[in-house]
């Protein structure tokens, strides 16, 4: 083990910066706003939806809708026919019409037949579009809009036979 008497003929003052203390302070406010910072951020309770990955049974009633924003401009699909926002109303009202008349009227239908709207949306979509499209549905009599979207790689479960 070495150790200096400091009897080395140098007899100048030390100039380093003890940086010990100063890292030690840092610590410690680290470890202050660390505790304080979720204390102080206020939000209002609320239960957050839990995510789980459901399998869409596709019915050949259902509605799906394909969404997208370019340059701007909402454009809305129905299957692969791109259709504005009355052309939307129009034909979902119509469909819902004729799948009721199938059915031989509202009185003979439970709640779960019928048909819902199924809509995909690209990730880069503003939610003008996504709520707009939405609210032609509902209003169009649709008790049932979904989302379609791509599970996380690795949440797919697969059963085996």
């Amino acid at each position: 083990m070495a150790m200096s008497s400091g009897g080395g003929g140098d007899d100048t003052p030390m100039s380093d910066i003890n940086t010990t203390p100063l890292v030690d302070v840092m610590l410690v406010l680290l470890i202050i706003f660390l505790i304080a910072v979720p204390v102080v951020i206020q939000t209002v309770d609320v239960r957050l939806p839990q995510i789980a990955f459901e399998p869409t049974t596709t019915k050949p009633e259902n509605v799906s809708l394909t969404v997208r924003a370019v340059d701007g401009q909402c454009e809305v699909y129905w299957n692969m026919t791109k259709v504005d926002a009355s052309g939307l109303l129009n034909r979902a009202v119509e469909k819902l019409k004729k799948d009721i008349e199938k059915a031989g009227g509202v009185e003979n239908m439970d709640p779960d037949d019928l048909p819902e709207a199924h809509i995909r949306a690209d990730v880069d979509t503003p939610y003008r579009c996504i709520g707009g499209t939405i609210f032609t549905m509902q209003r169009a009599g649709y008790p049932k809009v979904g989302f379609i979207s791509e599970p996380a790689p690795g949440s797919i479960q697969v059963r085996r036979l």
